[in-house]
């Protein structure tokens, strides 16, 4: 055993001895090493932490929310034409669903509009994200309340002018001062500021409450009526805990089409979008991502590999005397064996090591300068470093064998 150990420990002095004697022709054959365990690790700590931020912003969220409208979350077999003539949810489906469909724990209306400015006196805070709803909207989608109330179910049918504001705007329009019961403007209209919310962060779909506001649908809908081309409404619907999905979309389905006189085999005139089949479409996207990244990265890892075995190879080649001499006095087939596949392996570890200290310092750069955790796991910089070793394994095996089989004499003879 300690033959062994003695064995190795010289193989690998003798490899590190050799990289050293041989600056330039290291770093030149670790480049194409370093580019693809970079390239891998970044794509896959850009994935994960793409992931990881999804995940946390939907975690507050009932995967089984089903969103009601005219528009498909993901890829419809539905024609475009025919969808196009799907018509929008109205407010009275949404009394109609709340009233007959079972199992409905918390149901919302909801209007998709285009972002507006907001003003306080002399101040603006431009392009604010607008969410007008009723009032369940805030136990389908959880909103912590940081001064102040969100607005109740009284406010939200008669449509009162009152309205909840994001950290974000609370802050471009007051500074640091109190903005509860302060009027703000908005479409031309006074309204009453009776909340702020707690800060969240930059959402991963752009759709952070910082910078939104939020205040009753009716009163949008008294405003404009029902039938503008700016609002796209939805009916956000919260089912049961413990309810059978499928029979609950089935149901709510054959309501609906019932409602709206849809006959027997057509197709539905309207999407059921759940939120578990949306982070299901952003999986197969990460999967992909995943799928191309580690093709980009294969190539530049197979090229970096063949720079390391044929780096292994001219340095066979030149140490052909040395190896005979090393033979002539002893050193066992094993021990030049180990020498030069030591020196591959390392040779690919450093390259790797380089990529991944390269993705962890833009890692700190994006982390610091974004709103955005970047974050490069622990399994990621193990993988990393096996597949570094692995490739200067593979790399390196061929170079070592050969070198191990030379002949002594004839390797000192071609020296001579």
């Amino acid at each position: 055993m300690l033959l062994y150990i003695r064995l190795l420990s010289e193989s690998f002095s003798f490899a590190l001895n050799a990289l050293r004697n041989n600056k330039l022709r290291t770093l030149l054959s670790l480049l194409g090493v370093t580019i693809g365990i970079f390239s891998i690790i970044a794509v896959l700590a850009a994935v994960d932490s793409m992931d990881k931020k999804i995940k946390e912003d939907l975690s507050d969220m009932d995967m089984n929310t089903v969103y009601l409208m005219r528009f498909s979350f993901g890829p419809s077999e539905i024609p475009r034409w025919k969808r196009d003539q799907f018509p929008d949810v109205t407010f009275e489906e949404f009394e109609h669903i709340k009233r007959n469909v079972k199992g409905v724990d918390k149901i919302s209306f909801n209007l998709f509009t285009r972002n507006e400015n907001i003003k306080y006196e002399s101040k603006t805070v431009n392009s604010i994200r607008v969410k007008p709803s009723t009032e369940d909207f805030f136990d389908i989608e959880p909103l912590k309340i940081d001064q102040g109330r969100l607005f109740n179910a009284s406010e939200s049918n008669s449509g009162s002018p009152v309205i909840v504001i994001g950290s974000e705007v609370a802050t471009g329009l007051f500074d640091n001062a109190d903005p509860i019961g302060k009027k703000v403007r908005l479409y031309g209209q006074k309204f009453t500021v009776i909340g702020v919310l707690k800060k969240q962060g930059q959402g991963m779909f752009g759709d952070s409450g910082d910078v939104a506001v939020f205040f009753p649908v009716n009163f949008l809908r008294r405003l404009y009526g029902d039938n503008n081309d700016m609002l796209t409404p939805a009916i956000l619907i919260k089912p049961e805990k413990g309810i059978d999905i499928e029979e609950f979309k089935a149901e709510l389905s054959q309501k609906l089409r019932v409602h709206r006189g849809v006959k027997t085999g057509e197709i539905d005139n309207f999407f059921m979008n759940v939120l578990s089949g949306f982070t299901d479409f952003i999986d197969n996207i990460v999967g992909q991502m995943n799928g191309i990244g580690w093709a980009i990265s294969a190539f530049s890892l197979l090229v970096g590999g063949f720079g390391i075995a044929n780096i292994m190879f001219v340095s066979v080649k030149e140490r052909t005397n040395l190896i005979g001499i090393q033979k002539a006095l002893g050193a066992k087939n094993k021990f030049i064996l180990f020498q030069f596949l030591f020196e591959a392996v390392i040779l690919s570890l450093i390259g790797g090591l380089i990529g991944m200290f390269l993705v962890w310092i833009i890692a700190i750069i994006l982390s610091s300068s974004l709103d955005f955790e970047f974050v490069l796991s622990t399994s990621n910089m193990l993988l990393g470093s096996g597949l570094a070793a692995f490739i200067g394994l593979i790399a390196g095996i061929i170079p070592a064998i050969s070198a191990s089989k030379l002949d002594p004499v004839e390797a000192i003879r071609s020296g001579m």
